[in-house]
């Protein structure tokens, strides 16, 4: 089965729309200095033609605001990447004239990268005889496979929690990422939708095995009592949710079956087999049998046999 293909532009659109300000309060602080954030407004998105190529580019994210103590409006432009590309400095550029062409007002180009490969990224894109320059072109830039994911996790900031998923870490310390992670999203005390955005943006980019769950549950039962058990819930709290997914998976297989069967039989049968889906997936995380008879509901005796 092919594995589905991951929107990286749109995630990142989400998070960074959601918290902006925090967005440029981690990344350019002086920027954030002049910048007055109780004039904010987003823009649509703007699509352009590269005639020469043959293809169309969505700008990412235009963001429309003030200099503190200045007349006029100014654009943040924000532009996530996902790949290396040895063109990207042009195409900024051609992004910059073009806002420029329509909104005739001083522009911020910013440009954020998340692949995965170490490449050292340009920031300008300059144009020059040996009598003239031409062209000096600049825009403000993030690497976040080069950040140290350690300086950033004592930031009380959700997109610094989100983006340690993309920052400089190696495969032995991803269960370590996660449980700062968790620890980072319950000192935010965020609203659910936003903390199920950070969730959701966070397990897209970095997703624990089934062994590394269980190394994760062990290190945090080992912390402090009263944080450990603040992200226990979290942890659990997602589960359920995952839970309560495969349940209703299992409704609607139940349902099909049960429209040759009797709606009311394929219903039930559904939900059992949603239920037990649930209780393998959380045995082999290493759940104990009282804890998924407490979040599932089932018999204990129905769980032994799903556990032998």
């Amino acid at each position: 089965m092919a594995r589905k293909r991951i929107d990286h532009d749109r995630l990142f659109k989400e998070l960074l729309s959601t918290f902006f300000e925090e967005f440029l309060l981690l990344f350019f602080p002086d920027v954030y200095e002049h910048i007055d954030v109780h004039h904010l407004s987003f823009l649509s998105e703007e699509l352009f033609t590269d005639v020469t190529a043959g293809e169309k580019h969505r700008v990412d994210l235009l963001v429309e605001t003030k200099v503190k103590g200045e007349d006029g409006l100014v654009i943040v432009h924000v532009e996530h990447q996902s790949y290396t590309q040895r063109t990207f400095p042009e195409r900024m550029f051609l992004y910059f004239s073009r806002l420029f062409q329509k909104y005739r007002r001083r522009i911020l180009p910013i440009a954020i990268f998340s692949y995965d490969e170490q490449y050292d990224e340009p920031s300008s894109l300059v144009m020059q005889f040996p009598f003239l320059t031409v062209l000096d072109f600049r825009f403000l830039t993030v690497e976040l496979r080069k950040l140290p994911w350690r300086a950033y996790i004592r930031h009380a900031n959700p997109v610094a929690a989100a983006l340690l998923s993309k920052m400089g870490y190696n495969e032995d310390e991803k269960v370590e990422v996660k449980k700062e992670f968790l620890r980072m999203l319950v000192r935010l005390e965020l609203d659910e939708a936003k903390q199920r955005l950070l969730f959701g943006f966070f397990e897209t980019y970095l997703r624990l095995s089934e062994e590394e769950e269980a190394k994760l549950r062990n290190e945090v039962s080992q912390m402090e009592t009263k944080e450990a058990k603040r992200v226990m819930e979290l942890i659990v709290s997602y589960e359920q949710r995952g839970m309560e997914k495969g349940i209703q998976k299992g409704i609607e297989l139940g349902i099909k079956q049960g429209m040759k069967q009797g709606m009311k039989q394929g219903r039930q049968q559904g939900i059992e087999e949603g239920k037990l889906d649930v209780v393998k997936r959380m045995l082999a995380k290493g759940y104990d049998v009282d804890t998924i008879h407490e979040l599932t509901g089932l018999p204990v005796e129905t769980i032994e046999k799903v556990k032998q």
